[in-house]
């Protein structure tokens, strides 16, 4: 017998009933509170299946828990998630005789390429690679252990390597960034993503916390692990090997080349049955080179801004009150949005708590700001991007790559703006209400390295993007006390946060102008954020096989 239970508890309460790091640990403590609670017994073992923190009463903050009570152990099936089991289920629908998908001797004149090794491209190649397909998985940056080397040179340093950095190389974007797992989007594919994060070195806790992350320092492990177990599974993985071109015949592509990264030499032609295409967003001439090859890509309305930052205690005071210092309590985050009389919105955006501002940038002469924290979220600020939607109205309509050199122009204006050595523009919310140059830091230092140069941003960023920051930090103050204070900083400017482009895909996820060719997660413009992306990765290879595999392989 099985029994599902929820509890609201005070916070005092909970913190005797002892930490909760695993779902399936027996939590006796936790269980005979709620037999108290529930006035009878229940089953002896106890699964957690979700926690969150209810922080609307700052007098009376309760730590909800939802629990699983069983007769019988519950079975720990972390270390062995199936990324084939949605896909197994569709093609069972087909044949009623369907066991398993196998490696019915393909070859290479099978392989499927897989283009990017963000967490689209990773499931991608991991679903493909468990049904028995051969991947070859191009990443045009490097492993994320040259990778971690290439990014410090560039906050120690001001040297910006344009082929490995926060937007290019092993695990995405996503790598240098807070690690966060939550997502809008509901698939139950949700939950096979966090068991096979487990599984490659994430904590367990993320299976049941409300608002999971990992955090940079220990999502690098996670990802370089799963290339491992790719390579072990037969996956071949390149890095420093940019998609230089496709190769399209009767309107289906049959070949793709890549070349070196660092110098465009040594192009490899291979032959594919199909084509992974999980470049990010940032991958701006890969964009020319589909478009010239007839792919038919369209810009979309994406967001702009900056980064805020305050100190993290103030946030932590602002959210949990009195309560702010207790040890039960994660170093707090919001999610804020306010409507503006410039008829947008402000709204936060990858926020990251005990972090940093990062450099973001991918080309040269550019600036970019991105969020990032380690597990531990234990540094002195917390940031947030703070953005404001822009479209066609802002940027034109004159092509599909409007949105692009509308992106370009900002980031050239504020790394010019900062002096460059890739130093970004910075100002203190005071300044930035008052239209004045910064001269000088309040108690919130900023974060961003190699450094920031004192500014006043409403000489970088649009006036309309300006104005609904400006009355939308004031208005944020009334639902998060201290959020426009005056030492908080601003730092030019947020670009990135989304695709300016979408490549068009049928109802099938396979692009409406070439065959073969599966646009996949946030550059393609069908995504945002880990969770989202690496779920987008799995169907785009279910769609994938069921298209061009399933008759193949069932037994």
């Amino acid at each position: 017998m099985e029994k599902e239970l929820q509890l609201s508890i005070p916070l005092s309460v909970y913190s005797s009933l002892g930490k909760v790091s695993s779902p399936y640990t027996d939590h006796r403590d936790i269980r005979k509170y709620f037999e108290k609670k529930m006035r009878r017994s229940l089953p002896k073992y106890c699964r957690i299946l979700k926690k969150s923190i209810d922080a609307r009463h700052k007098q009376d903050i309760r730590v909800v828990v939802s629990a699983m009570f069983s007769d019988v152990p519950f079975e720990e099936e972390l270390l062995s998630p199936d990324l084939s089991v949605f896909l197994k289920e569709e093609v069972h629908k087909h044949s009623p005789d369907f066991r398993t998908l196998r490696n019915s001797g393909m070859d290479e004149s099978d392989r499927v390429v897989v283009c990017g090794s963000g967490p689209a491209g990773l499931f991608a190649a991991a679903t493909l690679t468990s049904c028995g397909i051969p991947v070859l998985l191009l990443e045009r940056g490097s492993d994320v252990e040259e990778r971690s080397a290439d990014v410090e040179r560039l906050k120690k340093d001001g040297m910006l390597n344009i082929h490995s950095n926060i937007q290019f190389g092993e695990g995405g974007a996503g790598t240098f960034s807070d690690g966060k797992l939550f997502s809008g989007v509901s698939d139950p594919r949700r939950d096979l993503v966090l068991r096979t994060f487990v599984k490659y070195g994430a904590p367990e806790t993320i299976l049941f916390e409300s608002h999971p992350h990992i955090g940079t320092d220990i999502l690098r492990d996670v990802v370089k692990n799963m290339r491992e177990d790719l390579r072990k599974k037969g996956a071949r993985v390149l890095f420093g090997r940019r998609m230089s071109e496709i190769e399209v015949k009767d309107g289906k592509v049959i070949a793709v080349t890549h070349v070196a990264s660092y110098n465009g030499e040594d192009p490899v032609r291979v032959p594919c049955r199909a084509l992974v295409l999980a470049i990010g967003h940032s991958a701006r001439d890969t964009f020319y080179m589909l478009a010239e090859k007839g792919v038919q890509i369209q810009s979309k309305a994406f967001a702009v801004g900056v980064r805020i930052e305050h100190r993290q205690e103030a946030i932590d005071r602002a959210q949990f009150g009195d309560f702010f210092e207790s040890p039960i309590l994660h170093p707090a985050n919001y999610k804020a949005v306010t409507a503006t009389s410039t008829g947008r919105k402000l709204y936060s955006f990858c926020m990251c708590p005990g972090g940093e501002v990062v450099c973001g940038a991918s080309e040269e002469l550019g600036v970019v700001t991105n969020g990032m924290s380690e597990y531990a979220r234990d540094k002195e600020n917390a940031n947030a991007a703070m953005l404001v939607g822009v479209d066609e109205a802002d940027y034109g309509s004159d092509g599909w790559d409007a949105g692009i050199r509308f992106q370009r122009e900002l980031e050239k204006k504020a790394y010019a703006c900062a002096g460059g050595h890739y130093y970004a523009p910075a100002q203190r919310v005071g300044d930035f209400h008052a239209h004045r140059e910064t001269e000088s830091w309040g108690a919130v230092k900023p974060s961003y390295r190699p450094g920031v140069t004192m500014s006043n941003l409403w000489e970088i960023l649009p006036s309309e993007v300006a104005r609904t920051i400006d009355e939308g930090l004031t208005l944020l103050d009334k639902k998060i006390h201290g959020f426009d204070d005056p030492d908080a900083v601003l730092t030019a400017v947020e670009t990135r946060s989304s695709s300016p482009v979408r490549i068009r895909r049928d109802e099938n996820g396979e692009s409406v102008s070439v065959s073969g060719l599966y646009p996949t997660g946030e550059g393609a413009g069908y995504a945002g954020g880990i969770m989202s992306s690496a779920i987008d990765g799995i169907r785009q290879a279910e769609a994938l096989v069921l298209r061009y595999f399933a008759s193949d392989m069932l037994e």
